[in-house]
């Protein structure tokens, strides 16, 4: 037998050994399930740990279930591995007691031993370590992996943060650790972010490379800002010192730049404006220049970032040479050479080239002034000096001329770490006797250089501070500088930052990576994210890929990548340290204590507001009319609901009004208008605690509930329900205002019924309970037994309750006269009725077609004597209304108070639809009542008698009047067979906002005309019309009359007018009628005939919606369903639309004014009426109400499409066969100079206008009507009334609505002159209809030659012109935004720009 040593070293059977571990591993799984058993038995303690820090957005509420052996500090782990937040960075403390002493989480005692209790809830509070939010345990992890603290393998994070997009510079970080609070908390690399605004990642990148510049941070500490030469706001200087003071002694991850960009003058648009790193460079230096001008840093900039180089032309003949100097601050380095397939490799390379010259020679020699003829020649450019700050731009954006799009070039570019400059330094003395000083000739520098002008005694100049000096060796012959070891180190530069961007030419994000000068540690400053880097990173930032540098390598290779470069020459003489904190000048420390206090403020302030429970709060104001009114309540979680019950009180304004004993708060649901739970007992209780702690948002309210004095608050406990009584009177049919009772679901109807006695004084045995579940769904609870569950009940209830001994409890519900008054009393409504300015009288005819409109309404015959007028009627029964009202309380009548309550409730006294008034004085009241209708009956009859008896022709003056009211356009009508059938009988249709889509897909303004060739003339005027076709309907006759024998009574009662002139501006009267909303619009027109004094064909009802936009409803056969309590109507004199005719507006077209439409009437057109027809009852129109004397020979009408013109009706035209109509149509009416020329639909009319360039003028219109669709008959007539020859006529088609206004300084350039085509109906013109315009020039007038005073002239002129036609304008469109920096404090609102 095989043996093997055992774990005593013993020898034992292998098969021994076998057995022996199975039973180790048996025992060991018995002791784990004895673990469980005895976890199983032991009790737990359930712990649930509310989260009020502000570490997250939304406050968490975490739940453990633990062991309770478990010990504080396992809790503490296991809260912190659930909440994601690091062990030992906040606080547990027990969420019940107002004294919230930390439980000790270094401590081993159990949870039993520390209070806490077994088998129920225990609550606790997440809260602040000594002040400071806990810190995410992602946010620490994320940082030690990319903050290269430790030397590992493992991958580094560098580079823009994940987002969704890349189109853009967003701050919309998609990192799983981002929150708030990660700009709270200061980065464990000790240095503070800059927070994007929105696209100013590239803002950051350059102020944290400047703030990480010795010599400038400390050159701009050491300025002084003087409060007495301008304000703080807007120095740039002072918010960029502030900015810096916060970077280096805030303890936030990030701070905000809204300050310095204020002080560029910049709004929040321009934080959503991308720009390019180096353009804004260049403009906040020149920015600085400015502001720092007659102070020591006047000439900062230049000392740190100028440089000076030669630019030079040499004649290889005699050896002549021309040059100037100039000056740069940074020098752009070329990537791919334009047309080369090959891109440069690293920056050694790039500068080479950029100092390489070039050869003039061929057909582009240069002329020698020496040689006295053209020369072979070299250009090229020299460096003179580099500056301390070197600064590099890499020229990745690029533009492909084979796509005509910027691309951005990935390529591959190395740079050194080091870069020795020697080797590209002139040696060449610039005083040779064969070197000609010219600073007129040479070309302009490449690039981004400064082609400031320099003196030609340059080298004379010392000029220590501002660059590196190269001393006059004397040679003739151009060459490099040899790399002599004390020069080569005078001119070694060091790399400390680098700009990276990455993305495309179309958008990108910017980040920086910088090298601190005091550690030598490179950082990622990624907007408000620091992180430590390596120089592995740095190289990550070269771009390209591993293959070749072809042409198209760029395509396949990184998008993020450098940028630009900045070195810093090794000189240890200049080379400075940052200032630490007690080396600040005095005012820096003065600012830094200032900033300090601020943001300690700021942090106080933010610790209220994290602990602020912000709730809606509710009030029926006793003061208001009992009207809930809302607010908000912001209280302390500190704060008792004494002291909040108090805040809420003078926040509603209550002082004065009830006393502060008689309000209490109560939770409240406002959506079902419930009172949930009253707070009885809870008065020194915090609000943290009655509310659940602070959160973002409640799912429940605050009700600040009063009472009167002698009155007791009733206790609201959960479980209950809220049920609003409604006591029904049958005798007087009224319906008194609710009673609130509270009950519980399991109650029966029997024990429900007991309770509504007690609280009505009702008798139980006799009561009617109607729950009415949903709207005007009435459900009879007779069923004892059955609770209120079973019987649908919620939280929120309303029911009705009647009791009495009358016949009616024994008819079916459904018959009964409770539920008649139920029913009434559900879909009533109340509403504000406009009257007419003044009553009807003897008006002048309107138009001929309304002549033969049907007769006059037969109830208003009668008496042609002089009658009062319906006003003195009415406020005669006004005052006999209010005597008998007067009479009834006196006489303590039964149904005063329900008489009462009808003016302040909701319909709540509804009278009976079989009788008036049913006691006391009744029966007066009736006889009042029915000789108010008689007077009232009278006197409309007796004012529709008169000269004129035709009832439809005679309020032509009053359509003036309504005319007028058009003529604002505030008012339209709209058509029936456009509306739904199941909506309101209202269509909103507004002409000032053009055309609308309705119902049918048409818009509001369409119209198509057939272009026939065949004369129309002799149709037959037809007035029959399908129904669905008509502006009324048929089942009603042409005064509106419905054509059933019999109609159902739908309930109407008008309440007392009242004089609305005080709103309205005029002297209308208003009445409130009180309507079944199901009542038809028929029959509420023939109910409102003795209040307006008409029949109902001769007004018109106008629906007012908001901003008092009135439409005329017309669909007589619909309902008022869509209307609801207090809406308001307003009723207007004039024939109402009968069936198959349209409201029409009539507008005049005048092409050569500067408004070329204007409004002149209202009219009505009809189906089957001819155009010549309707221009005949148009003339009697426009010439009473618009002054206007025409000739129907002498105008026309036309399309209107918003406000421009198009096809010509023609006279034999018949609407609704050859021209679509539809309601709320308009049209324009055309004044002709001549007789008409338009007489086929194949005809064109075309608007042409002359462009003169010479003189810088557009003619006035002029109308050509061409046969055909040919260009070529179109210029010939253009050549007809211009005289251009044909030849050198050119014509362009408008743009835009008419009339097409084009600025002078565009027009010449901007519009497509002269397209190649024959037609005129194909692209780019395509002109099909009427109406279009065409500009037309001669192309052999040459633009005028202006100066720049004229032509800011007329820039202004143009402006101003354009702006008044509303028309864009438009001098030189830019797709992109300049980026500009403003001294003033803010862009010039120069009208003229754009």
């Amino acid at each position: 037998m095989e043996m093997v040593p055992s774990e005593e070293n013993q020898l034992v059977p292998k098969e021994g050994m076998f057995w022996s571990c199975r039973q180790s591993l048996f025992d060991e799984m018995k002791k784990k399930f004895s673990q469980i058993e005895n976890a199983a038995e032991e009790p737990r303690v359930l712990c649930i740990i509310q989260d009020t820090t502000n570490s997250k957005t939304v406050n968490e509420r975490l739940t453990v279930n633990l062991p309770a052996s478990t010990s504080l500090s396992k809790l503490h782990e296991d809260v912190a591995h659930k909440a994601g937040y690091v062990i030992g960075t906040f606080d547990l403390a027990w969420g019940n007691i107002s004294e919230m002493t930390p439980l000790d989480q270094s401590s081993a005692i159990t949870l039993s031993e520390s209070g806490f209790e077994a088998g129920k809830r225990n609550f606790l509070q997440l809260t602040d370590r000594d002040g400071e939010q806990p810190q995410m345990a992602s946010d620490e992890s994320g940082t030690a992996d990319s903050s290269g603290l430790d030397d590992s393998s493992q991958e580094r994070f560098i580079g823009p943060l994940p987002r969704e997009s890349t189109g853009g510079c967003s701050n919309d970080y998609s990192s799983p650790s981002y929150s708030y609070s990660s700009i709270l908390n200061k980065s464990e690399t000790g240095y503070v972010g800059l927070v994007n605004q929105a696209m100013t990642c590239y803002l950051n990148s350059l102020l944290q490379t400047l703030f990480m510049t010795p010599e400038f941070r400390n050159a701009l500490y050491n300025w002084e800002f003087e409060e007495s030469e301008e304000d703080q706001v807007s120095s740039i200087p002072y918010q960029l010192q502030r900015l810096f003071v916060l970077l280096q002694t805030s303890k936030k991850r990030a701070i905000e730049t809204t300050d310095v960009t204020r002080s560029f003058g910049w709004d929040s648009s321009e934080a959503w404006q991308q720009h390019d790193v180096q353009e804004l460079c260049r403009v906040m230096f020149d920015a600085l220049e400015q502001k720092w001008k007659l102070t020591e840093q006047a000439d900062l900039i230049n000392q740190l970032y100028q440089g000076k180089l030669k630019d030079y032309v040499r004649c290889l003949e005699c050896g002549n040479e021309s040059w100037r100097n100039d000056t740069y601050l940074d020098i752009p380095l070329v990537i791919r050479p334009f047309g080369a397939s090959q891109v440069y490799g690293s920056v050694e390379e790039a500068l080479q080239a950029f100092v390489q010259p070039e050869t003039l020679d061929g057909a582009n020699q240069y002329f020698c002034e020496r040689c006295k003829k053209k020369c072979d020649a070299r250009k090229g450019l020299r460096f003179l000096h580099f500056p301390y700050l070197l600064t590099l731009q890499l020229k990745r954006f690029d533009f492909d001329y084979t796509t005509m799009h910027r691309i951005k070039l990935n390529d591959r570019m190395t740079f050194p770490d080091e870069l020795d400059m020697s080797p590209f330094m002139d040696v060449e003395d610039e005083k040779s006797p064969q070197t000609e000083s010219c600073t007129d000739s040479g070309a302009e520098n490449e690039g981004s250089c400064h082609s400031d002008q320099m003196s030609n005694d340059f080298a004379t100049d010392d000029c220590v501070d501002e660059g590196i000096c190269l001393d006059s060796t004397g040679s003739a012959e151009r060459g490099l500088k040899p790399k002599v070891a004390e020069t080569a180190n005078s001119l070694t530069f060091e790399l400390f930052s680098v700009m990276v961007h990455s993305g495309s030419a179309a958008g990108g994000h910017y980040y920086a990576c910088i090298k601190s000068f005091t550690d030598g540690q490179w950082y990622s400053f990624n907007d408000q994210h620091v992180s430590k880097i390596s120089l592995e990173d740095i190289r990550k930032t070269y771009g390209g890929s591993t293959g070749s540098r072809g042409y198209y390598s760029s395509a396949f290779a990184s998008s993020t990548n450098a940028y630009m470069l900045i070195y810093r020459l090794k000189d240890p003489s200049r080379n400075t340290k940052y200032l630490d904190p007690e080396d600040f000048p005095e005012h820096i420390k003065y600012l830094v204590q200032k900033e300090k206090e601020s943001e300690e403020q700021e942090k106080r302030q933010r610790e209220i507001e994290r602990n602020t429970c912000k709730i809606k709060l509710f009030c029926l104001h006793p003061g208001k009319m009992m009207t809930m009114i809302e607010n908000k309540l912001e209280v302390h979680k500190d704060k008792t609901l004494r002291e909040a019950t108090q805040m809420a009180y003078k926040l509603l304004e209550l002082e004065g009004v009830v006393p502060l004993d008689c309000c209490r708060l109560v939770k409240y649901d406002e959506f079902h208008e419930y009172l949930e739970l009253s707070y009885e007992d809870d008065e020194d209780t915090p609000m943290g605690m009655l509310l659940g702690g602070v959160k973002t948002s409640y799912m429940f309210d605050l009700l600040l509930e009063t009472r009167r004095p002698e009155q007791v608050f009733q206790p609201y406990r959960p479980g209950e329900v809220m049920v609003k009584v409604h006591v029904v009177d049958l005798k007087n049919d009224t319906i008194v205002p609710p009673v609130s009772v509270r009950a519980f679901l399991n109650q029966s109807i029997a024990e429900f019924k007991q309770l509504i006695a007690q609280a009505t004084g009702l008798c139980a045995e006799t009561m009617r309970v109607v729950l009415e579940r949903c709207y005007n769904d009435l459900r009879l609870l007779f069923v004892p037994n059955k609770t209120l569950k079973a019987e649908g009940f919620f939280r929120s209830n309303k029911i009705f309750v009647e009791s009495s001994d009358s016949p009616d409890q024994q008819l079916p519900f459904t018959d009964s006269h409770l539920w008649k008054l139920l029913d009434r009393h559900g879909n009533t409504i109340r509403l504000m009725v406009l009257l007419p300015e003044q009553l009807p009288g003897t008006l002048s005819n309107r138009t001929a077609g309304q002549k033969a409109a049907g007769g006059s309404d037969g109830s208003f015959e009668g008496s042609k004597a002089a009658r009062k007028p319906v006003e003195a009627i009415l406020e005669e029964s006004t005052e006999k209304l209010k005597s008998l009202s007067y009479q009834q309380q006196q006489q303590g009548s039964s149904n005063s108070d329900s008489q009462k309550s009808s003016d302040t409730s909701d319909f709540e006294h509804i009278e009976s639809p079989t009788q008036e008034l049913d006691s006391g004085s009744s029966a007066s009241a009736a006889a009042d009542n029915r000789e108010l209708e008689d007077r009232i009956q009278a006197a409309a009859a007796g004012g529709s008698s008169g000269p004129a008896s035709d009832p439809d022709n005679q309020f032509a003056g009053e359509e003036r009047s309504d005319s007028e009211v058009h003529n604002d356009r505030s008012t339209s009508s709209v058509d029936s067979d456009i509306l739904s059938s199941s909506h309101s009988s209202d269509t909103l249709c507004n002409a000032d906002t053009g055309p609308i889509q309705l119902a049918n897909g048409l818009d509001s303004h369409s119209i198509t005309s057939s272009r026939r060739s065949k004369a129309h003339e002799g149709k037959k005027e037809t007035w029959d019309t399908a129904e669905e076709d008509s502006g009324t309907d048929s089942e009603y006759d042409d005064n509106g009359k419905s054509k059933a024998s019999s109609t159902p009574f739908m309930y109407f009662r008008v309440s007392e007018p009242r004089n609305q002139g005080e709103a309205s501006g005029d002297a209308q009267k208003c009445i409130i009628v009180h309507v079944d909303k199901r009542i038809t619009l028929a029959a509420f027109k023939q109910n409102m005939e003795p209040f307006v004094g008409v029949g109902s064909s001769q007004f018109k009802v106008f629906r007012v919606y908001a901003n008092n936009q009135e439409f005329e409803s017309v669909r007589l056969n619909e309902t008022l369903s869509s209307f609801s309590d207090d809406n308001k109507i307003t009723i207007r004199l004039g024939r109402a639309l009968k069936k198959g005719e349209y409201r029409v507006k009539v507008y005049q077209l005048l092409v050569n004014e500067a408004e070329p439409c204007k409004f002149l009437v209202d009219t009505v057109f009809a189906k089957g009426m001819t155009v010549r027809q309707s221009k005949e009852e148009l003339l009697p129109q426009v010439k009473e109400q618009c002054k206007l004397d025409l000739s129907i020979d002498r105008f026309r009408l036309r399309k209107k499409t918003w406000k421009n013109p198009g096809t010509v009706f023609l006279d034999y035209h018949v609407y609704e066969e050859d021209i679509n109509i539809s309601s709320n149509w308009e049209v324009f009416l055309e004044v002709l100079d001549e007789p008409e020329k338009m007489k086929s639909m194949s005809q064109l009319a075309v608007l042409t206008r002359r462009w003169s360039p010479t003189h810088m003028k557009l003619e006035a219109f002029r109308e050509v009507v061409l046969e055909s669709s040919s260009v070529e008959e179109l210029k010939e007539k253009l050549c007809e009334i211009s005289g251009i020859p044909l030849e050198n006529l050119e014509f362009a088609k408008g743009r835009g609505t008419f009339p097409c206004d084009i600025s002078v300084l565009e027009i010449h350039q901007d519009l497509d002159w002269n397209p190649k085509v024959s037609t005129l109906n194909v692209w780019p013109l395509y002109i099909c209809d009427d109406g279009a315009v065409v500009f037309y020039r001669d192309s052999t007038e040459e633009l005028m030659d202006m100066s720049e005073d004229e032509r800011s002239v007329l820039i202004k002129k143009e402006s101003s012109r354009l702006l008044k036609t509303g028309h864009r304008v438009s001098y030189s469109p830019r797709k992109e935004k300049a980026l500009k920096i403003y001294l003033d404090g803010g862009p010039a609102k120069d009208s003229a720009q754009d």
